[in-house]
């Protein structure tokens, strides 16, 4: 079955580099790929293709597909931005919130906690991540959505690997707050709950992991 058979190679290697058993910068070589997974080439290239989409690798030309390599500098600036865009975004919202867009949030906010708790370490890191698109997709606003998803993909791998299970849930928790604030209109404390969500998202990162193997048969096995 190809389409399982491309999801099982982009969970594969999506968890080798989230649980710091392949460091950025391997290289992950398509015929090595292909005799692991026991598939053609062509199945390796799209799974590739599609983490690539992620960011979680880089594809050169002539060179191969290579893990990414994020900055943590980048990382503090694309931080800096979104808390520039989202105190703005917070203001807004309150300004024009509505119990169905609450209980969007809510329902979010939700699946956020139930992929903290049954440790799902992708699923967590994209739901916590759409909670700000999702912000922004209900005021309307899909240019303000377009441009967050695009900041939160640029530091996606570095949250990735560099966030605890702990920071997870402590984000969600924040999450939960942030939403309260905006149901009862209290702009005030919804802006600083929001401003001080993504200082400790920053804060909370670590980056004294200890070196993974740069063997992609070790790290996959």
């Amino acid at each position: 079955m190809e389409p399982s058979s491309t999801h099982q190679i982009v969970e594969s290697l999506t968890r080798a580099i989230v649980e710091h058993r392949l460091h950025p910068g391997a290289k992950l070589a398509e015929q090595k790929l292909a005799d692991h997974f026991g598939v053609s080439r062509t199945l390796v290239r799209q799974a590739l293709f599609q983490l690539s989409q992620h960011r979680l690798i880089k594809l050169e030309p002539a060179r191969g597909a290579f893990v990414a390599t994020p900055s943590v500098q980048e990382a503090q600036q694309v931080f800096e931005v979104r808390r520039m865009l989202e105190v703005a975004m917070t203001r807004s919202f309150v300004q024009q919130v509505t119990p169905s867009k609450i209980k969007a949030l809510q329902t979010h906010v939700a699946a956020e906690r139930q992929a903290v708790d049954r440790q799902d370490v992708p699923g967590r890191t994209e739901l916590l991540g759409d909670f700000h698109v999702r912000m922004a997709e209900l005021m309307g606003n899909q240019v303000l959505a377009e441009l967050l998803r695009d900041l939160i993909s640029r530091c996606a791998l570095i949250t990735l690997m560099y966030q605890s299970s702990h920071a997870a849930e402590h984000s969600n928790d924040e999450h939960a707050a942030i939403v309260q604030a905006l149901a009862a209109k209290d702009e005030a404390r919804a802006v600083a709950l929001m401003d001080q969500h993504l200082s400790n998202v920053m804060a909370n990162l670590t980056f004294d992991r200890k070196l993974p193997t740069s063997d992609l048969a070790l790290a996959l096995s």
